[in-house]
């Protein structure tokens, strides 16, 4: 093996922590993707021999490159949008793929994302790579251009604001399942007190349709409004089945011609659903691989 392929196959064994890294940092899996590549770039053009720690030199030369994408983004927005939800992660509800692991470690829910997209770049950076990835202040610092102490505050900024908006879900999937099925139940029978009373009377639902000149509302408050909501779309629930989003109990809308309609992540706190984040932009969800869910398509 020559240095060229040592340093590919040593690449590689870092791959998936890279790309669940900049997952979190950026919220798009398309973006990450880059992100990760790119470290790969900056890696060939370095002297790797000088590297001590190649995992940690990897996961600091992305944060720098996802921080810079941040940044970018976020120059270019010149209206703030109206609700996205980013880029799901879906795997089936009874079964993980051993290479997803890592993007569905300590199940960063889709509420969580959607935070995390309110929050500056730099506080997103040091709340990512300290808090999910237990990296140093004194190795963030640098990528931010702070000081130690100073990062520590952005980190801090960003976990207030994080528990503000981001309720931990149940820990129990099983749990998390029976309240999705019932969910769905009371949908396709269009039973609204049912609804109401599996929605937290605060839950809100957001909903991302891209382009699409879809004329419903996009962000919805309070339970009877959700289910209002929910019954609108009931003959599309024939087609909803649940799903592992992000690490929780969701819901895939996918009809027996294979083609997504819908991938909906929930939040289920103390046995109601307190958040549901929907994405149904046709283009993103275009790019997901479902070729787990359509092998077990009805004829």
């Amino acid at each position: 093996m020559n240095d060229t392929e040592w340093l590919a196959d040593e690449f590689e064994g870092h791959r998936s922590h890279l790309r669940a890294v900049a997952y979190r940092m950026l919220g798009s899996l398309t973006e990450a993707d880059d992100a990760v590549q790119e470290a790969w770039i900056r890696l060939n053009r370095s002297d790797a021999a000088e590297v001590r720690n190649l995992g940690g030199w990897l996961t600091t030369v992305v944060g720098r490159v996802c921080l810079d994408m941040l940044r970018s983004r976020t120059s270019r927005r010149e209206e703030p949008l109206d609700v996205h939800v980013p880029d799901p992660i879906v795997a089936p509800a009874d079964g993980v793929d051993p290479e997803q692991e890592a993007m569905l470690a300590d199940s960063v829910g889709l509420a969580l994302q959607v935070v995390l997209d309110t929050l500056t770049p730099a506080e997103r950076l040091a709340f990512v790579l300290h808090d999910m990835f237990a990296l140093p202040f004194d190795d963030i610092a640098p990528i931010v251009g702070r000081a130690p102490g100073a990062t520590r505050q952005l980190a801090s900024r960003a976990r207030r604001r994080i528990q503000g908006g981001a309720p931990a879900p149940d820990r129990d999937l099983a749990r998390q399942r029976e309240v999705v099925e019932a969910f769905l139940a009371a949908s396709r029978g269009g039973d609204f007190e049912a609804l109401v009373a599996l929605l937290d009377p605060d839950v809100v639902l957001r909903a991302d349709y891209g382009a699409a000149p879809f004329d419903v509302a996009r962000l919805v408050r309070g339970a009877e409004a959700v289910a209002r909501q929910a019954l609108m779309f009931s003959k599309m629930a024939q087609y909803a089945r649940p799903a592992l989003v992000n690490g929780a109990m969701g819901v895939i809308n996918i009809p027996p011609s294979g083609q997504l309609y819908g991938v909906m992540g929930m939040t289920v706190v103390d046995g109601r659903i307190v958040a549901i984040d929907i994405l149904a932009d046709p283009e993103r969800l275009a790019s997901l691989d479902v070729s787990d869910f359509i092998a077990d398509l009805p004829d």
